[in-house]
């Protein structure tokens, strides 16, 4: 019997934000990031776009007892996706490995309306750092469309649920990554 795992390549690298276990740094094959809207959320978010030109880097994590219930209520938004052959990590184990993203009728562009959460950024951005180093980081802004989306400075206040405290350092690593793929913030 395979374990199940999923494919965590935006807030759920941040091991900060979920207590799932038996994580390892993966790759997905035929992948990429992108800022999208929902009708289902009132904010953008990323999701996990087929690309075959594209792989992008992230966490597995084992779902206890194969229940997907939290985890699926986590990710309401999204759509589970099996992407087993796509993956690739450090064990020859035997994982069935599901991404969540989001269908495709349902992705409409950010928008003033529903902009980017800096403060889920910076939980996105101290995830991909911790794990990956400043190469992550630079991984994470290259393989990831979208970032014309404007970005709502929530950082004194945060809205996103699952907001981190960030180092000095790490938050200099997510302006220097706006000011790099030439975002833009706006204010509250």
């Amino acid at each position: 019997m395979t374990v199940p795992y999923f494919f965590g390549y935006g807030s759920l690298v941040n091991v900060n934000t979920h207590a799932y276990g038996s994580i390892r740094r993966a790759t997905a094959k035929g992948w990429r990031r992108a800022w999208r809207h929902t009708a289902l959320r009132d904010i953008a978010f990323l999701t996990a776009v087929p690309d075959e030109t594209s792989e992008i880097l992230g966490l597995i994590a084992s779902v206890p007892n194969g229940d997907w219930a939290a985890l699926d209520d986590r990710e309401f938004a999204y759509e589970r996706v099996s992407i087993t052959p796509q993956v690739s990590w450090d064990s020859d184990d035997d994982f069935d490995v599901s991404i969540y993203a989001i269908a495709p009728d349902n992705q409409n562009s950010p928008s003033t309306a529903h902009p980017i959460l800096l403060s889920y950024l910076d939980v996105v951005v101290q995830g991909y750092f911790r794990e990956f180093g400043t190469d992550g980081v630079h991984h994470f802004g290259e393989t990831t469309d979208g970032w014309d989306a404007p970005i709502l400075d929530d950082r004194a206040a945060p809205r996103y649920p699952r907001a981190q405290s960030l180092t000095g350092y790490e938050t200099q690593l997510v302006d220097d990554l706006i000011a790099t793929v030439g975002a833009r913030l706006i204010d509250t």
